[in-house]
């Protein structure tokens, strides 16, 4: 039986209403994230240099030497054992690979008045290299996919402390009363390395801070209204189970749950209209269609997120977060980067060039990073190379970010950080100073410990803001 404007049932009513728990649920978390962080965090503890996050995650461990941190001394030493002088400096973690020095299949050229090298595999995003804050020198001791994503995106391996994106909720909360304020997507899994669920979650923040994982293509679980419900006959629903919960709310006194319980019907009703309209792109022009590849393969799947992620953003999204998976080379590392890239490159260039045309750059800090780099050194016969967290590569750019710099470097044939090292919790530290934060202050009790974000030191990497 479908409801009418006219007549519905109790038992109509109930089930029509649980069609929507998906979008009430995430409409709930939003809410009280919302007034949590009003009434728990103090906001800015200064002036923020960004508003919101974009994080691209290049999940499986993009190789420095092949992308952002060009090493000749590869192409010399090819085939060799790494110099016992520099093998020295190589963790314990990362000495299985010593032998058998690999120098990269692609060259590098200089772009931009800053003159920075990027890889010809990179050619899109090359062209904003000048506004790029090149981090060279990231370096963690974790070598496994799981733990090393774990501490990327949560600062430990254990995956048992809240995100980043949930840190930056829980201290500003959200901008918009429509849309989740925290929104994760995951793209290109290769069913080798499965998104990790602690690089969204609230850790031991309430979970209404966790993210809110969607499908670029489907969008938010269960928002669409069922079928033969109407707008009216939703808020109709609504107006019946407010004055239910009114009553009982009457019969308690003052009770703070239940009323933001009561207010997330509200929520979840305006989220049914916005996040259609979100998903839908059929508001976008063709120009922009093609800039980020939404028809063509290999960039449709990417190109999509990247686009939503702009568009999220540009809706209030206080942090958007986009995994893409399959970046692990242990064989064949031509094959792979180049197919990688050919994903990830020109939809990344496309949103750096449609926040700067939208006047959304300059408040929203875009980061791309993965969870480490590799090996300079070939792995086995395979033409692929190993895990290595001890040197690689990430960027920033937007939100106040001094473009065309490098800061850091490793050493001359790209193993470990050896000038201005960077730990995944300066690198936090970081995002969070963008937007007002000071890691040291934003404090949640928990056990009777006042917990920071960045649990083993870590401080901004002032550098990247000029």
């Amino acid at each position: 039986m479908s409801l009418t404007n006219e007549q519905f049932s109790r038992r109509s009513f109930l089930n029509t209403l649980g069609g929507g728990i998906g979008a009430g649920s995430v409409a709930l978390q939003s809410l009280l994230a919302d007034n949590a962080s009003s009434a728990l965090a103090s906001g800015s503890h200064f002036s923020p240099s960004a508003k919101r996050v974009i994080f691209l995650f290049m999940s499986g461990g993009p190789s420095q030497v092949d992308t952002f941190d060009p090493k000749p001394e590869l192409a010399k030493l090819a085939g060799g054992d790494v110099p016992e002088s520099l093998a020295r400096t190589v963790p314990k973690i990362s000495r299985a690979g010593l032998k058998n020095l690999m120098a990269s299949p692609w060259s590098f050229h200089q772009y931009g008045e800053s003159g920075i090298p990027v890889s010809e595999l990179l050619p899109e995003t090359a062209k904003h290299v000048d506004d790029l804050c090149i981090v060279r020198s990231m370096q963690h001791r974790n070598p496994v996919h799981g733990p090393g994503e774990c501490v990327a995106l949560t600062g430990t391996g254990a995956g048992d402390r809240p995100s980043i994106g949930s840190w930056s909720l829980y201290g500003l909360g959200s901008e918009t009363e429509n849309l989740p304020a925290f929104i994760t997507m995951n793209l290109h899994s290769d069913g080798m390395q499965y998104p990790q669920a602690a690089g969204w979650s609230a850790g031991f923040l309430p979970p209404r801070f966790q993210g809110t994982v969607v499908d670029p293509e489907k969008g938010i679980r269960d928002v669409a209204m069922p079928e033969g419900v109407t707008n009216a006959a939703r808020r109709k629903q609504l107006g019946v189970l407010e004055s239910f919960n009114r009553r009982h709310l009457d019969s308690l006194g003052a009770h703070p749950e239940l009323e933001a319980r009561i207010r997330s019907y509200e929520m979840a009703f305006r989220l049914q209209t916005a996040a259609p309209e979100l998903f839908d792109l059929s508001s976008e022009s063709q120009t922009t269609r093609d800039a980020y590849g939404l028809e063509t393969s290999p960039t449709k799947q990417s190109g999509r997120g990247c686009l939503l992620a702009r568009r999220m953003i540009e809706r209030g999204v206080r942090f958007v977060q986009l995994r893409i998976g399959g970046w692990d080379a242990h064989g064949n590392i031509k094959g792979n980067h180049e197919r990688m890239c050919g994903i990830t490159d020109k939809p990344i260039a496309a949103l750096l060039g449609d926040l700067k045309q939208r006047g959304l750059f300059e408040e929203t800090l875009v980061v791309w990073a993965g969870e480490f780099g590799r090996t300079p050194t070939m792995e086995g016969a395979a033409n692929g190379r190993d895990h290595s967290p001890a040197g690689y590569s990430v960027w920033f750019a937007g939100g106040g970010v001094k473009g065309g710099q490098i800061v850091g470097q490793t050493d001359p044939i790209g193993y470990v950080a050896t000038e201005r090292p960077v730990t995944p919790h300066d690198f936090h530290a970081t995002i969070l100073h963008a937007l007002g934060l000071r890691s040291d202050k934003l404090t949640w009790n928990h056990h009777g410990r006042d917990e920071v974000p960045t649990v083993f030191g870590g401080a901004p990497i002032t550098e990247v803001f000029g």
